[in-house]
């Protein structure tokens, strides 16, 4: 077998048969720890067939795509579904699926309190969510692509929103769903638009127009700029980014599904996937990479005001994508769709991490922990190689791929952005290491200190995917230390040091401040005082989001349901009114009685004789 499209279909149709089965067979469902042995087993099988797809894609280094017609048209299938495997594609696949058989092992320590019934319904979506995600990575068109779009939209309401009986979860759930829907609506309109342009969903023909200038570059602009909009909602991009802090509402296992190889990844692979058009719009490209580099500054100001170890991960997450855009934007797509693996493997482990301190010390708020290195040994060493992976220290998974994303948006003409995401760097390294002294190396808090007997390292099924995880964001840096894809660009001898020196200054200020203490919290906060507050309002953004809902979208829904309530309808009502009085009138004339039916013949007769003879 040297096909790869073969085990990457098998990869993509196991996930939905065990959604399948859990959905249909309703006992098995509400059995919750068959139900998880079941998804479990399946999704360690997609991991298999993805592995088997990546290495059958890297010997073809082509493409390969399976085909069924879905739409049929006189001129042949208007659309089609199927798997487009590449090297691309594979690699995606194989992410997507060793995170989600990860997540959902970690899972049967983390929800082992649940219900049956409800652990059933976890992992029924859990399921569906690696189906729908894989989809969208194997789609070969724009319409499958838009299809698993917004199934995997969906699975992230479902899952952030799995505890709706808490009312913060429900309302994070329908905040996520609201505005990436207002995002898509963007992307549906550029999808139609080109297909109206091109004539095609399918990604290889355009790729083959794209190459020989086939596509007219009037209103492309505007195509690939409604394309974008559908990316930065997924990938939560200013202004988009509100819904995914309030995501971490949802089980922690989820989190780290979403934040690293499903939602938020969706945007970034859409936009690495289909870089070749939007290399024919420049302009676009540059509000790409300011807008990605923006995005990154602003969150991670944001993490470094955050109490909930949850929320300050989340922040992390919107400022790596703004780096993974800014480099997409600066023209080396490459450089950001590495940075989206390694960052899937170290966020993933950070998230996992984050959960077992909270399943154990029961508190998000990092300045609730502290001691944790000395009761949660081996969580405390997984969450640290996560946390020098995220600040780019050498030798580990995230180093390599941040520094490539410094040269690729300096050498594509970005110098701007480019200063943006060295600061970013900084503070990378600052809030994350913030998090560690304090919740690990930090004054034990009252009840879950280094005396509390209950706080102790994770379970067997938690540790497992940590332990995992951690080898390979370690794995991944020292391959890289000796062998790294080449770089698109020529690559500047200062940038190494410089990358380097600007994480271990990072890391050093979080040591004066939260370990030595040789630099006041309170004073640095005093400074930066209205920074501080800004950044703890969320720089108002939520609010301006909140207005424009509660002011002009619900005041223009009211005005539309009042002419749908009192025009429209009354109208219709009126018309049905006087249909039924003129029946009602009518048929009184139906007596029932022949001779009253012969004389109304009769007459009939003579008005339509009277109307033959009338001369004209």
């Amino acid at each position: 077998m040297t096909d790869p499209a073969l085990p990457a279909l098998l990869a993509l149709l196991l996930p939905a048969c065990a959604f399948v089965i859990l959905a249909v067979v309703a006992p098995l469902r509400r059995h919750g720890r068959a139900a998880a042995g079941l998804s479990v087993l399946f999704a360690a099988g997609a991991l298999a067939a993805a592995i088997g797809a990546l290495r059958l894609a890297t010997r073809s280094g082509g493409f390969s795509e399976w085909l069924w017609a879905w739409i049929p048209a006189e001129a042949g299938p208007l659309a089609t579904v199927g798997v487009l495997a590449d090297g691309d594609s594979a690699l995606m696949l194989v992410l997507v699926a060793l995170i989600s058989f990860l997540v959902q092992v970690y899972s049967l320590g983390y929800l082992s309190d649940e219900t049956m019934p409800s652990l059933g319904r976890y992992y029924a979506y859990q399921s569906l969510f690696a189906f729908s995600m894989m989809g969208l990575v194997l789609a070969p068109n724009f319409a499958q692509l838009f299809i698993c779009w917004e199934l995997v939209g969906l699975c992230s309401y479902l899952l952030i929103g799995y505890w709706y009986t808490r009312p913060e979860a429900a309302r994070a759930a329908v905040k996520a769903f609201w505005i990436t829907k207002a995002a898509d609506v963007g992307l549906l309109i550029g999808i139609v638009l080109l297909w109206r342009q091109t004539g095609t969903f399918d990604f290889l023909e355009l790729l083959q127009m794209a190459d020989t200038g086939a596509i007219p570059l009037a209103g492309l602009g505007v195509i690939t700029f409604c394309i974008y909009l559908g990316a930065s909602g997924k990938s939560a991009q200013f202004p988009f980014h509100i819904w995914l802090p309030d995501a971490m509402e949802g089980p922690t296992p989820v989190s780290a599904l979403i934040h690293a190889a499903t939602m938020v990844t969706a945007g970034v692979y859409l936009l690495t996937r289909t870089v070749w058009l939007f290399r024919l719009t420049p302009d676009v490209m540059q509000l790409i990479a300011w807008n990605g580099a923006f995005t990154a500054l602003l969150a991670a100001v944001l993490a470094c005001v955050q109490t909930d170890i949850k929320r300050v991960l989340a922040y992390s997450t919107v400022s790596q994508l703004g780096y993974m855009m800014a480099a997409i934007g600066a023209g080396f797509a490459s450089a950001g769709f590495l940075h989206l693996l390694t960052h899937g493997i170290f966020k993933a482990l950070l998230f996992l991490g984050a959960g077992a301190v909270i399943h154990a010390v029961g508190t998000n708020d990092i300045f609730r922990m502290g001691g944790l290195a000395r009761t949660m040994p081996q969580t405390a060493i997984a969450f640290i190689v996560g946390t020098v992976s995220l600040a780019g220290v050498p030798f580990f998974a995230g180093f390599f791929s941040k520094e490539e994303i410094l040269g690729a948006v300096l050498a594509g003409g970005f110098p701007g952005p480019f200063g943006m995401l060295l600061f970013v760097a900084f503070l990378t390294a600052f809030y994350m290491f913030r998090v560690v002294f304090v919740a690990f190396f930090g004054a034990a808090a009252a009840g879950h200190g280094t005396g509390d007997h209950h706080v102790h390292d994770a379970p067997p099924s938690m540790a497992l995917p940590l332990g995992i995880l951690a080898l390979l964001s370690v794995g991944i840096g020292v391959l890289f230390a000796f062998w790294h894809p080449r770089a698109e660009f020529e690559e500047l001898g200062w940038l190494t040091p410089t990358a380097v020196v600007v994480a271990f200054a990072g890391i050093l200020f979080a040591y004066l401040v939260y370990q030595r203490r040789a630099v006041s919290a309170d004073t640095l906060a005093t400074i930066f005082g209205p920074i501080r507050a800004a950044a703890l309002r969320r720089f108002w953004i939520d609010d301006i989001f909140a207005f424009v809902y509660r002011g002009p979208m619900l005041g223009l829904a009211k005005l539309v349901g009042w002419v749908d309530r009192y025009l429209v309808d009354g109208i219709l009502n009126v018309l049905s009114a006087w249909t039924l009085t003129a029946g009602d009138r009518m048929r009184r004339i139906q007596s029932g009685r022949a001779q009253d039916y012969v004389y109304g013949i009769a007459l009939g007769v003579l008005l339509l004789l009277v109307w033959v003879r009338w001369p004209r």
